[in-house]
């Protein structure tokens, strides 16, 4: 067996309004092509986010534990701007601003505490 790539990160999330309100107004996310309720689960929803070549997706199809797992890295431009905007916005912060030779990054939670990573690559690394 060969893994070729991510096809996807799902996050799940208890109130999904809430959950798109933070990904969509706060994060600036677009919704992807798949928006519905799951068929053979009445009452629970899937969302999905295209970010380029991973997709993010969210149900309330399962609880969230709000304790350690999977993070989903979001690169962007001006990472000191990116913190600062989240901070505006009430977003909690778990870890500040680190420096790798390659990068920053630092650690929020969404509103379900499921962990978020902002991240902005060096000049000259990919």
């Amino acid at each position: 067996m060969k893994i070729k790539e991510a096809a996807f990160v799902a996050y799940p999330v208890t109130d999904l309004t809430r959950a798109r309100a933070f990904y969509e107004k706060v994060l600036g996310l677009t919704v992807g092509e798949l928006d519905h309720e799951i068929s053979s689960m009445p009452g629970k929803h899937w969302v999905e986010y295209e970010l380029g070549n991973v997709t993010l997706a969210l149900s309330n199809a399962w609880e969230p534990s709000g304790q350690s797992g999977p993070t989903l890295a979001l690169e962007v431009d001006d990472f000191d701007a990116a913190m600062a905007e989240l901070k505006d916005a009430g977003v909690t912060i778990v870890m500040e601003k680190l420096e790798s030779p390659f990068c920053y990054f630092g650690l929020i939670t969404d509103p379900d505490g499921n962990s978020l990573t902002i991240h902005q690559r060096k000049p000259g690394h990919h």
